[in-house]
């Protein structure tokens, strides 16, 4: 197996956290992010600290380090020890953020947000649906 550069680890810890495989990701004063995720093609487990990518990809954000891990638990240990040291120097915002994830773009349907407390579908007119299935 080949070693990948240090960039292309970065790049690929990108690519998984914004395809939403980031296990745990806590926002950090300062636009920072702490997000613990392992890798389907290898099992590694990471922890990533980075700032926010507003170059989409062209240049790495200043302070954006990782820890790479031969075991899951391993790098689980790792992020919940940088967890507690984040918050002793009062750095933690929100845990589990969602925060600047992703592209904010989609293609397709709008999904409904999964944890809403209503089941009704906005887009839909309840009273037109009743009035169509009434039998004359």
């Amino acid at each position: 197996m080949q070693e990948r550069s240090e960039e292309q680890i970065i790049s690929r810890l990108f690519e998984l956290e914004n395809g939403g495989q980031a296990e745990r990701r806590t926002e950090l004063t300062e636009d920072q992010f702490l997000s613990l995720i392992q890798d389907p093609d290898d099992g590694r487990g990471y922890v990533f600290r980075h700032g926010l990518d507003e170059t989409e990809g062209a240049e790495v954000p200043p302070g954006t380090e990782f820890w790479e891990y031969p075991t899951w638990d391993e790098a689980t240990r790792a992020y919940d020890q940088l967890l507690v040291e984040s918050g002793q120097a009062g750095e933690l915002v929100e845990v589990d953020s969602e925060e600047e994830l992703g592209d904010s773009e989609t293609d397709g349907a709008e999904v409904r947000d999964r944890y809403s407390a209503s089941d009704e579908d906005l887009l839909i007119d309840t009273e037109e649906v009743e009035d169509a299935g009434e039998v004359s």
